[in-house]
């Protein structure tokens, strides 16, 4: 009798369906919610954690950014019920324009946070791969964790050792027909001119496949965060009254991730140039003023040195 997920007929051989399926086996619990765009990943993923017998609620978010996108909306959740999985179609709106992908994904996650305090995300090695790039052309070469927080939700992403190849694989396995997103096709968008531009550059100049390298390098940017982010959480009462000048000794890299938790506890969003010029404050202090990090009802909100401590003053 041949195997089901739901009314789906399980093929006896699908090797690129049997990697994903050993993927998410560490991170399996009896109920998990899953992001479903329609996308071969998203699907891919839903149908690995239903054959492993979890049961699955699909969240399926339109994000009416494009035509037609209430339809692809209802078709993912459609494959995802024909699988056997549960299914929830949520609509946001995001404003168009210039990073529209950083507020579309901030919508979707305050999106989910609603509906579960744990989302499963198919992010693969070749998403990974893309995302350090795209940190290091930002002067922040960095990783995305299998497991990560955010307030008021988890995220995991058990695909990140599992490849796009993999998915795409699987879909065809299966005889699914996933939604083809067309911003993926579009090199005006960084990540897109990164997947099929630079990645393949690298391809030819590397003499092979990059994106393992890639994937393990980002892998050790979060080990090594991790370790400095275990470091800074232990210290946090050293700088509950503002940031003692005494730490200017740190090291650099330890430093500037105290003073970036110490300016998120106040309430003041961190970019690389506020650090730079508060760090100025502790390391080469010539009795400049303060550093302007926002605003207050009063004026402006600044970083100031006074009696051996750095204060947030308005």
């Amino acid at each position: 009798m041949a195997s089901l997920i739901g009314n789906l007929e399980l093929p006896r051989v699908s090797p690129n369906f049997l990697e994903l399926r050993k993927a998410v086996r560490p991170y399996l619990k009896e109920h998990v919610h899953i992001g479903l765009s329609g996308g071969p990943d998203s699907l891919a993923l839903v149908a690995a954690v239903l054959a492993e017998k979890s049961q699955v609620t699909a969240i399926c978010i339109d994000h009416n950014l494009q035509t037609g996108s209430a339809e692809v909306t209802h078709n993912a959740a459609a494959m995802a019920r024909h699988m056997g999985a549960q299914a929830i179609m949520k609509s946001i709106e995001v404003a168009p324009g210039e990073g529209m992908e950083a507020a579309a994904r901030e919508a979707r996650y305050a999106a989910f946070a609603q509906l579960t305090d744990e989302i499963w995300v198919a992010h693969t090695m070749d998403d990974q791969a893309e995302t350090y790039l795209l940190g290091g052309l930002r002067g922040n070469p960095a990783g995305m964790k299998d497991a990560s927080r955010r307030p008021e939700l988890s995220i995991i992403r058990p695909l990140l050792g599992a490849r796009r190849a993999h998915t795409h694989g699987a879909c065809v396995e299966l005889g699914l027909k996933p939604w083809h997103d067309p911003q993926n096709f579009d090199d005006a968008f960084r990540r897109v001119a990164i997947r099929n531009q630079v990645i393949p550059l690298l391809a030819q100049v590397h003499g092979g496949d990059p994106v393992p390298g890639l994937a393990l390098a980002a892998r050790r940017a979060v080990e090594d965060a991790e370790v400095v982010e275990g470091d800074v959480e232990k210290r946090r009462l050293e700088w509950q009254d503002g940031f003692p000048v005494a730490l200017a000794g740190e090291p650099t890299g330890l430093r500037r991730r105290m003073l970036a938790d110490f300016l998120r506890g106040e309430g003041i969003a961190v970019s690389s140039r506020k650090l730079d010029a508060i760090d100025r404050l502790l390391t080469d202090w010539r009795g400049q003023g303060g550093v302007a990090v926002g605003k207050s009802d009063n004026g402006r909100l600044e970083v100031v040195r006074q009696s051996g401590k750095l204060k947030i003053t308005d």
